[in-house]
């Protein structure tokens, strides 16, 4: 290897190395603002929804595509809502292609009979995807302010109750409820899953609202005011996270988001890893689509100031942590060999000291989120250092997959919005075999992620000749996590 050519190698990992840095400061600022916001006691503006008066139109809209295994689930949860009936509406956007069509009209004509204004709204085509069918029932919709449900949501009854009165204040566009877990301890994929989203619901959407940093709406779960979303340019469909991309245009026109951390809406977390793929690929490359489209607006906006600008820009680059996940990862390995060839350069390697310390920032950060849900009992610190560690390397597995889809997401690579498979899973006993929406292909991602499982063994063998072990810790993880996509892919199909 040339001198010029390890130059450059340690420049790009160094490069990938303060980024990662950079994002572990910021989610230790949100940390900050998370336990400050935890001490205050925020009175806000209510509708009295005691009064008639106060009550406002409600439209909730329940985009679907092909949900045979939750249809009935979601028809039956949404039709206990507690609201005067004289002032909801439910829009069922239905761009299925399959039988379960007529499954639907049918359940949805019996709750017309019991009073309830229910419709079922059908589009010759799926153009825009979920934005397209979203903006369609907007254009017919009679609710002043418009929730939104993903097919397997299960929101209390009382809901609309605890949310649509934050709406007393004018300025306020969006109401943002925490995402609840009804298969949490199913298998270790979705254990991980739920300690992800356990952290963005907690850390990040309360550290960045708390402090009137922009926040997106998560696509469900959450009520819009109808006029926000006019206002802002109504659903785009031109990434694959419509709903980051409106969330960013309305905070850019000044609309506030309402996040409630203790109002929980329970959904079905991905079982078989195809799944937890097709649902990954679509966050990482929509938050890459929605970087190249909007970052630039955030940076020069006047009404917004600079720290809100900050965390604006890593909130729209938190997918492209994969890519430089991925960057550092596959370069360790050629480091070791500069480290052990050019003994000049051993102070190079100092520049590890970011990554141990973005490990640490994380680690605490994400303890103070998994505590708040869980319990801080030692046991439960515990458990928690188990599970930190087994979604590290499993994040570390999905680096390839998450990388590729960031990348065709910078660079503009159009793709077909692809929906994640329900499965009506609610405990340890049910299945996901026999599921007919699960994709029969592999991914040809893992032919590759099977060579970097072993390209990770090779470095943790070269710590032995080298006699430096500072990397394999970090080969182990990446050999672990590799292993785990890999075998689960292959395992886990229909």
């Amino acid at each position: 290897m040339g001198l010029t050519i390890a130059l450059i190698i340690i420049a790009i990992y160094s490069m990938a190395l303060i980024l990662i840095f950079c994002y572990s400061l910021a989610q230790l600022n949100l940390l900050v603002n998370y336990l400050g916001n935890k001490k205050r006691n925020e009175e806000a503006p209510k509708f009295n929804l005691l009064d008639p008066k106060e009550i406002p139109f409600v439209t909730i809209q329940l985009p679907i595509y092909n949900e045979e295994y939750v249809m009935e689930r979601l028809l039956e949860n949404i039709s206990k809502i507690e609201y005067p009936k004289s002032k909801l509406e439910i829009q069922v956007l239905d761009d299925s292609t399959d039988d379960t069509v007529v499954e639907t009209s049918q359940r949805i004509e019996e709750l017309q009979k019991t009073g309830l204004d229910i419709q079922h709204i059908r589009r010759e085509n799926r153009q825009g995807f979920k934005a397209g069918a979203l903006k369609e029932g907007l254009a017919i919709a009679k609710g002043e302010f418009i929730a939104i449900f993903d097919a397997d949501f299960l929101p209390e009854s009382d809901w609309l109750k605890k949310t649509v009165p934050y709406f007393k204040d004018g300025e306020i566009g969006v109401v943002q409820t925490r995402w609840g877990h009804i298969n949490r301890d199913y298998s270790t994929l979705t254990k991980i899953q739920a300690f992800a989203l356990d952290a963005h619901f907690t850390l990040e959407q309360v550290g960045r609202n708390s402090k009137g940093h922009f926040i997106n709406f998560n696509g469900t779960a959450g009520i819009w005011r109808k006029e926000c979303i006019i206002d802002a340019g109504n659903w785009e469909g031109d990434t694959l996270t419509e709903d980051l991309d409106l969330s960013y245009r309305a905070q850019l026109k000044n609309w506030k988001f309402k996040y409630l951390e203790d109002v929980e809406t329970p959904a079905e977390l991905p079982v078989v890893i195809s799944a937890a793929r097709s649902q990954q690929f679509r966050w990482n490359k929509g938050g890459a689509e929605n970087f190249r489209k909007t970052v630039w607006s955030v940076i020069t906006a006047k009404n917004i100031p600079f720290k809100t600008k900050f965390h604006g820009v890593m909130h729209l680059l938190n997918s492209s942590m994969f890519l430089c996940m991925f960057i550092v990862a596959i370069l360790s390995i050629p480091m070791l060999y500069i480290k052990n060839s050019y003994g000049h350069l051993a102070w190079v390697f100092d520049v590890n000291r970011f990554f141990i310390v973005s490990t640490i920032i994380l680690f605490t950060c994400y303890w103070f989120t998994y505590k708040s849900i869980q319990g801080s009992s030692f046991d439960k610190f515990v458990d928690y250092i188990k599970l930190f560690f087994t979604f590290f390397s499993v994040a570390l597995g999905f680096s390839l997959h998450n990388t590729v889809a960031v990348l065709e997401g910078h660079l503009g690579k159009r793709s077909e919005f692809v929906r994640t498979p329900k499965f009506n899973i609610n405990n340890l006993t049910d299945s996901w075999k026999g599921n007919k929406y699960l994709t029969k292909k592999l991914s040809p991602n893992m032919i590759l992620e099977f060579a970097l499982m072993v390209y990770f063994l090779f470095g943790m063998y070269l710590a032995v000749p080298f006699n430096d072990f500072g990397l394999f810790p970090f080969h182990l993880m990446l050999f672990m996590g590799f292993a785990f996509v890999f075998f689960k892919s292959l395992t886990s199909k229909a």
